[in-house]
């Protein structure tokens, strides 16, 4: 198997030496190349690449940013169906690694790579559904969630926090969390929701679209907004109508004490299992994928993407 290995050096939890030990490993178990990513968008180029020049397989060392912009460069060439582009490797290397966790791969990338030499041995593949997001004449994939509003907000303080040089910890989103959470309009909803099939939601500050569950983990402990999401089934939505506290502390309790069991309450809107639906907004309003912060958008449409991508794991 030829199978291109994409690096990203600033990966929050590994150093030169762990890196150089995991490739060494990769390296034994099949025809490897290393690129390492040095700018923003890099790593969809090298993903590719690689598609072109016929790989089996490709890899990624870093955090959920890297593999998003990976999966983008996979799915951007035109193929038929999802084994005819390299399959995916991942090997968590960031802070919180939720699409390769929700994989069932472990946390540390030691132990990662283990598991993915397990799955290389046996030829152990899973094919993942994706979700899309679509605005003016843009698009991009997403591997586990996407967000309109109070979220995406919180991500763009904390990635301002990073270009700083500040590490982005738990700790660190919870307290700028907190911290927005208190400065956050809670009196002017902005969004509505539509799609076919779909009532119409107006009224909604803060939307959650999910691939998978988790949402996201706070250290080692999972959040579940959307605890009914799959990798097998269509996007899942969660919207809030209310930011107050009697709205908001219930939620925060159930999604972290409750993984298995839909949150409910009079001020929330839910989907589930949904192909296509789109959020508009009434003024531009802070919009996240896969934790990468990507401005501010008046109206997106997300839409679900069966069976888009090969996985060994």
């Amino acid at each position: 198997m030829r199978a291109m290995l994409l690096v990203n050096p600033k990966a929050t939890t590994t150093n030169s030496r762990t890196r150089d030990v995991l490739i060494r490993a990769l390296g034994a178990a099949v025809d490897l190349t290393v690129e390492e990513t040095g700018y923003r968008g890099h790593a969809a180029a090298l993903a590719g690449k690689a598609t072109a020049k016929g790989f089996d397989a490709v890899a990624v060392l870093g955090g959920d940013g890297t593999v998003n912009e990976t999966v983008n460069g996979l799915l951007n060439t035109p193929a038929t169906n999802a084994t005819e582009r390299p399959a995916l490797i991942v090997i968590p290397g960031g802070s919180a690694n939720v699409f390769a966790r929700a994989l069932g791969l472990p946390n540390d990338p030691v132990e990662a790579t283990g598991a993915v030499l397990e799955a290389l041995r046996e030829d152990r593949r899973r094919v993942v559904s994706l979700g899309h997001a679509q605005w003016d004449d843009e698009g991009r994939y997403f591997t586990f969630c996407s967000g309109m509003g109070y979220d995406a907000e919180v991500i763009r303080a904390v990635e301002g926090l990073r270009g700083s040089g500040r590490k982005a910890t738990p700790a660190r989103y919870v307290n700028t969390a907190l911290r927005h959470y208190v400065a956050t309009d809670k009196r002017h909803p902005a969004m509505t929701l539509t799609g076919p099939g779909i009532p119409t939601a107006h009224g909604i500050f803060m939307a959650i679209i999910s691939n998978t569950s988790p949402w996201t983990y706070v250290g080692t402990h999972p959040v579940t907004p959307t605890p009914w999401a799959s990798f097998d089934t269509g996007l899942d939505l969660l919207g809030l109508q209310r930011l107050g506290l009697p709205t908001m502390l219930p939620l925060i309790r159930k999604i972290l004490t409750e993984s298995d069991r839909l949150p409910s309450g009079r001020h929330l809107v839910q989907l589930h299992d949904e192909a296509e639906f789109t959020l508009t907004a009434e003024r531009p309003v802070a919009f996240q994928l896969d934790g990468d912060y990507l401005g501010e958008r008046e109206s997106i449409t997300f839409r679900a993407t069966p069976n888009a991508l090969q996985v060994l794991v």
